[in-house]
């Protein structure tokens, strides 16, 4: 069995610290804050002690040295390294909440003169343009407003897919918080007919039977769903033939439960018989059963 890399990079508080104890969960050997320089040689050490699965965080502290990080992916998967990369990403208000609430130094903050949020926002936008490069070869996860075990479930999804094919992920989300920054296809379905409306309907989701039978019966919802299904057909097989490890697509609607969520599980049905298919619903995964511990905020568990 060939050594498995997962490297983890991405702006700092958007979650790499949860996302390295996902991994370690999952079997994986983890290392966070590697330097750059020191990569290929720790990558040597681990194949000649017979390690399975490793997972590396790389981040903006090692500024200097990232321009080797590409390079050396390359470099890996020419000898045959099983590797993945993934990138966490947070909106820049969503990342200066965090930082307010755990009260932490961003690495990159140095301004003594600007006020204090200036200073941190202009330290994001610095970091978000040193990280550019990794993010383009990386699978992006939009931690905004997802929870911790969200994040973690996610993770494992996603180290859990094939190697080496294309794999489709596809996420509801709701307009009025915000597009996932991690999509690679926004399709807005708010004009669709909205169960919202429907008293019987307003309290289930797009999973629940009775909104899907609403939601089937309108030509408009499966010309949308006919329309969406051409686009990705005729095009993935260009992506994966552009050696694309995950195309997310992600389906908006006011709300994130009905419309989006029906589409989301629909188009996943329709493409699993030829791609790897994973399903995300931003909204309806937010209402899961994880609560922080009371001495903690969410800012500061997300870290």
């Amino acid at each position: 069995m060939k050594l498995e890399i997962v490297l983890i990079t991405g702006m700092s508080g958007s979650g790499k610290s949860v996302a390295l104890h996902a991994l370690e969960d999952a079997g994986y050997y983890c290392v966070d804050n590697l330097p750059p320089e020191l990569l290929m040689s720790f990558v040597r050490l681990e194949q000649t002690q017979g390690a399975k699965k490793v997972a590396i965080a790389v981040d903006v502290r090692s500024a200097a040295s990232l321009p080797l990080v590409p390079q050396d992916i390359a470099s890996l998967r020419k000898q045959g390294v099983a590797f993945q990369s993934l990138f966490l990403d947070a909106a820049t208000d969503t990342l200066v909440q965090r930082y307010s609430e755990t009260r932490r130094k961003h690495p990159l903050s140095r301004s003594t003169q600007l006020d204090q949020q200036h200073a941190l926002v202009e330290a994001i936008e610095l970091e978000r343009e040193l990280l550019s490069d990794l993010r383009e070869l990386a699978h992006v996860i939009d931690t905004s407003i997802i929870r911790p075990s969200q994040l973690q479930g996610y993770i494992k999804s996603l180290i859990a897919a094939p190697e080496g094919q294309l794999t489709l992920v596809f996420e509801s989300f709701a307009f009025k918080r915000g597009i996932p920054v991690d999509a690679d296809y926004v399709f807005d379905v708010r004009m669709l007919p909205n169960p919202h409306y429907e008293a019987d309907l307003r309290h289930q989701t797009g999973r629940d039977a009775p909104v899907a039978t609403f939601l089937r019966q309108s030509p408009e919802v499966a010309e949308m769903f006919g329309d969406i299904e051409a686009f990705l057909s005729r095009w993935l097989e260009r992506l994966a033939r552009d050696h694309r490890s995950y195309v997310t697509v992600a389906i908006g609607c006011t709300g994130g439960q009905h419309r989006s969520v029906y589409l989301v599980e629909q188009l996943a049905a329709a493409f699993r018989k030829r791609w790897v298919t994973l399903k995300r619903h931003r909204e309806l995964d937010a209402r899961g059963s994880y609560h922080p511990p009371a001495d903690s905020t969410f800012g500061a568990t997300i870290f």
